[in-house]
């Protein structure tokens, strides 16, 4: 099983999205089970539950895991493919964000369209990777950081911005024959309690103690 995969399939994202196959995931994503013991967990006749696992299988979100007898019954054993799933915009591709469509470096939208195009591109490049048979080569940096002020979140930025991009013109060789283009993306933004979801506060700011780990930390940014 995959720890997160990412749908593509218009067809495939509505069927993750149906309430009830969304619970059938996530119970399977706990371990393989049938349509009979998922029945009495969700509370679904067998029958609706098995079409249900049926609708899921066809788009890839389950697999047969395994089989069983039970009494003169052959039992299905189902699992699902990933412990997680995340709808590309692909999945929108007429309405999917575009980053190009406008730039601002202080605006939520733009960062939300960025990180949209993040899933769509890394998605793609899975697809893509999974099916030469070759391993992708990514990098991620996660941490949070809590300023005393706004003016330290601004000489942050400031620093930040500075910094990468020096770094930028160091290592950039357009002209490099046989080089591989990479994009970079570095987002910073309020940190999202999970108890608090959608609701940090105007200053960007939270409650309790951060640990000052890396670049992904806590400005305000602008609509």
């Amino acid at each position: 099983m995959l720890d997160v995969t990412v749908i593509e399939d218009p067809a495939a994202a509505a069927a993750s999205l149906d309430p009830i196959r969304g619970r059938l995931l996530a119970e399977l994503a706990a371990g393989p089970a049938s349509a009979a013991m998922l029945a009495g967990k969700v509370g679904l006749p067998r029958q609706k539950v098995n079409y249900h696992l049926k609708a899921l299988e066809r788009h890839g979100l389950v697999e047969l895991a395994g089989e069983r007898r039970k009494g003169n019954v052959t039992e299905r054993l189902m699992r699902a493919t990933a412990a997680s799933y995340v709808i590309s915009p692909i999945a929108l591709a007429a309405v999917q964000p575009d980053p190009d469509r406008f730039r601002d470096q202080l605006s939520a939208r733009w960062l939300l369209a960025l990180g949209a195009r993040l899933v769509r591109d890394v998605g793609t490049l899975i697809t893509g990777a999974t099916k030469a048979r070759q391993r992708l080569a990514t990098y991620a940096l996660d941490g949070e950081v809590r300023f005393a002020s706004a003016a330290d979140r601004a000489a942050f930025i400031q620093e930040l911005t500075a910094g990468v991009g020096a770094l930028i013109r160091k290592y950039d060789s357009p002209d490099a024959e046989g080089g591989r283009d990479h994009r970079i993306v570095v987002a910073v933004h309020p940190t999202v309690k999970p108890e608090t979801s959608g609701a940090a506060d105007a200053s960007g700011t939270s409650e309790g103690p951060k640990a000052s780990e890396a670049p992904a930390a806590v400005p305000e940014l602008t609509d």
